[in-house]
């Protein structure tokens, strides 16, 4: 099991995200109010809580959200687990459609931070089913039919 540890939302893209107490996901569209939201495969961004702290440990001071991530989850090293792993939060149920991704431009959060660890270590992900996701909520991580 793993933990959520932070949900962040940004109304345009390419920006850092800001934290929420909650937010609302809707089946094949992604988080109410978000950019990202829409149809298409990275609908949700996951970005593991312990790539984040390694980070933090070189000395520089983050917020959640800074690099565009939409869910911090602590317990899982996300970018190891195959397409098709899925994510039961509460109601919520995602599945993870693509690991990393081509960063083609400095983005605002390069900028910002002077990294950006969210091409190499994010992960994204479709809402399968929706529902609300809060810090705190228990993570279920299920891994696609062929690996069980």
């Amino acid at each position: 099991m793993g933990v959520v540890k932070a949900v962040c939302t940004s109304n345009r893209k390419g920006i850092q995200k800001t934290a929420a107490e909650s937010i609302r996901l809707v089946k094949d569209f992604g988080i109410e109010g978000d950019a990202h939201a829409g149809n298409w495969h990275r609908q949700v961004s996951l970005l593991s809580y312990e790539k984040i702290e390694e980070f933090k440990a070189k000395g520089i001071d983050l917020e959640d959200g800074a690099f565009g991530e939409n869910i911090i989850v602590e317990g899982f090293d996300l970018r190891t687990l195959p397409l098709g792993t899925r994510f039961r939060i509460g109601d919520v149920l995602l599945e993870l459609t693509q690991i990393g991704k081509e960063c083609h431009a400095h983005c605002a959060i390069y900028h910002a931070v002077g990294d950006c660890i969210m091409p190499r270590e994010g992960v994204f992900t479709i809402v399968l089913e929706g529902g609300t996701v809060r810090p705190g909520d228990e993570v279920e991580m299920i891994p696609p039919a062929d690996q069980d």
